[in-house]
C-alpha cells in the first residue's frame, strides 16, 4: 500500500493485517517504491491514496502489466471528480475513506474489475441541444476535429471560444493537435514555453490540481489558453491520461474548447515501448468531449473526406452524435445548403449542420493582428460563428459590452479560475 501519509492508513493498515487471507507486503513511501515492489512479482493487490503524488496512468499501466490490481481510497468514491480521476487513471476500485471496513472485502475481491469504465459525465440527449451550465456549474469541453486537408478547425476553433468568452463565459482554448499547432502563432502569443507541455510534466507529476494555472495564459478577461507542442516532433513527451486531466480541471473552471489533430488511426507507437501513439491526444480529447464539432470544407475534395471522416469518427466513438460544420461555403461551387445537408445526414447522427461562408477578407485580417474574429470588427464569419456559439452553448448570458479586448498577448501567467 501507498498513502503518502494519509490519516487512513494507520486504521485501514490494522484492517488488512487483521483479516485473514491478506498479508500486508509493504507501506511503500512512494508510488517509485510502490512500482519497484510491483516488479518482484510478489504483491495481488496495491492500496492506493488516488491523491497521491506522482500517480498516473502509466504507473497503474505499470501495475496491471505486473499483474498487481489497484485499489484506492477516495474521500467519496459517489464524487463525480473521484470517478473522473480513476477511469483516467484506470482504477476501477474505490474505497471510501469514511468506509474503510469495507477495504479488505474489497482486496479479497477476485471478481472484481481490474480497468475503470471511461467516466466523463453525462451524454447530451437527442434530439435537442445540451443544456448552458447553471451559475457557478463546471462548463463544457468541446472538442473541434475535422478530417486532413486545412478545412479550418483553428480558425473555428478560436472563433468558438472567443464568442464564448465575449457572452461572458470564462473560457479555455487547449492546442492539442499533435502534428501542427498554430492557436499561439494565431493569437499572436511569441512564448517559447509550451502550456501543453508543462501541464503534461505537472499532471505525471501530480502537480497539475494545484498549479493549473501557471500553465495558461491570459488573452482577455474571460479566455486563456493553452499553447500547443512548439515542434511537432515532441508529441512523445505527452504522457497518457495528460490531455484527459487538462480537459477535466478546465471544465470545473467553465468551458473549455480543444483544437484537436486530424489523425484518428490508435498507433500502438512500439519505437517508443511504453510511450502512447502520436494521436492518443486526439482521440483522448475526442472521448472526453461533450460535444464534437466535425469541421469539412465545402469543397468536392473537403466534403469527400468530410464523409470519410464522419463514418470513421461514427466507428470511433460508437455512434455519439456531433454537430458538423460546412466551412468555406461560397455560390461558386454551385450546390446549396440543403443538398450538402442531404449527403451529410447518411453518414452520422447530428446535434446539428451548420454553413459558415468563405470570409478570406475577415480570416486574414484577424491572423495578420494576431486578435480573434470577434475583435476585428463584425463580418459574415463572425455573425455565423455567433450563431453556431449560441448552438453549442444556449441560453447563455448576452454578449458583453466590447471593453479592453483580448490584447494580453504575452502577458504573465492566467489568473487561478
Amino acid at each position: 500500500m501507498v498513502a503518502s501519509g494519509a490519516a487512513w492508513e494507520s486504521t485501514a493498515l490494522g484492517l488488512l493485517s487483521g483479516r485473514s487471507g491478506i498479508v500486508v507486503l509493504k507501506r511503500c513511501v512512494d508510488v517509485n517504491d510502490l512500482m519497484a515492489t510491483a516488479t518482484a512479482g510478489q504483491a495481488d493487490v496495491a492500496v492506493l491514496a488516488l491523491d497521491a503524488h506522482g500517480l498516473d496512468s502509466a504507473a497503474v499501466e505499470h501495475l496491471r502489466r505486473h499483474r498487481v490490481r489497484p485499489v484506492a481510497v477516495v474521500p467519496d468514491p459517489s464524487a463525480d471528480s473521484a470517478r473522473a480521476r480513476a477511469a483516467r487513471l484506470g482504477i476501477a476500485t474505490l474505497v471510501g475513506e469514511r468506509e474503510l471496513e469495507a477495504l479488505p472485502d474489497a482486496v479479497l475481491d477476485a471478481d472484481a474489475p481490474d480497468t475503470a469504465a471511461p467516466y466523463f459525465g453525462t451524454e447530451p440527449d437527442l434530439p435537442g441541444a445540451p443544456p448552458a451550465p447553471a451559475p457557478g456549474a463546471p462548463g463544457r469541453v468541446i472538442a473541434v476535429w475535422g478530417p486532413a486537408g486545412a478545412p479550418g478547425r483553428t480558425t473555428v476553433a478560436l472563433s468558438l471560444a472567443a464568442e464564448l468568452a465575449h457572452r461572458g463565459s470564462p473560457t479555455l482554448i487547449v492546442d492539442a493537435d499533435p502534428y501542427g499547432g498554430a492557436v499561439a502563432q494565431h493569437l499572436g502569443v511569441m512564448d517559447e514555453v509550451s502550456g501543453l507541455l508543462s501541464a503534461a510534466r505537472l499532471s505525471g507529476s501530480g502537480e497539475l490540481d494545484g498549479r493549473f494555472g501557471t500553465v495558461q495564459r491570459s488573452v482577455g478577461e474571460r479566455l486563456n489558453v493553452i499553447t500547443g507542442l512548439p515542434r511537432p516532433d515532441r508529441w512523445v513527451e505527452i504522457r497518457a491520461g495528460s490531455i484527459e486531466h487538462i480537459l477535466e480541471l478546465g471544465r470545473a473552471g467553465g468551458h473549455v474548447v480543444v483544437d484537436t489533430g486530424f489523425s484518428l488511426e490508435d498507433e500502438a507507437g512500439a519505437e517508443f515501448g511504453s510511450m502512447p501513439g502520436r494521436n492518443s491526444m486526439t482521440l483522448g480529447a475526442l472521448t472526453a468531449a461533450d460535444e464534437i464539432l466535425v469541421v469539412g470544407s465545402a469543397d468536392p475534395v473537403g466534403l469527400s473526406r468530410l464523409a470519410r471522416g464522419l463514418v470513421e469518427l461514427r466507428d470511433l466513438t460508437a455512434g455519439a452524435p456531433v454537430r458538423v460544420v460546412v466551412n468555406q461555403m461560397r455560390s461558386s461551387l454551385g450546390w446549396s445548403e440543403s443538398d450538402i445537408a442531404g449527403m451529410v445526414a447518411g453518414f452520422t447522427r447530428m446535434l446539428g449542420l451548420h454553413f459558415l461562408p468563405e470570409d478570406r477578407i475577415a480570416v486574414d485580417r484577424a491572423l495578420i493582428a494576431g486578435r480573434t474574429l470577434i475583435e476585428t470588427g463584425d463580418s459574415a464569419l463572425g455573425r455565423a460563428v455567433t450563431a453556431l456559439a449560441g448552438a453549442v452553448v444556449p441560453g447563455g448570458p448576452p454578449p458583453v459590452p466590447a471593453g479592453r479586448g483580448l490584447k494580453l498577448r504575452t502577458a504573465g501567467r492566467a489568473p487561478r479560475r
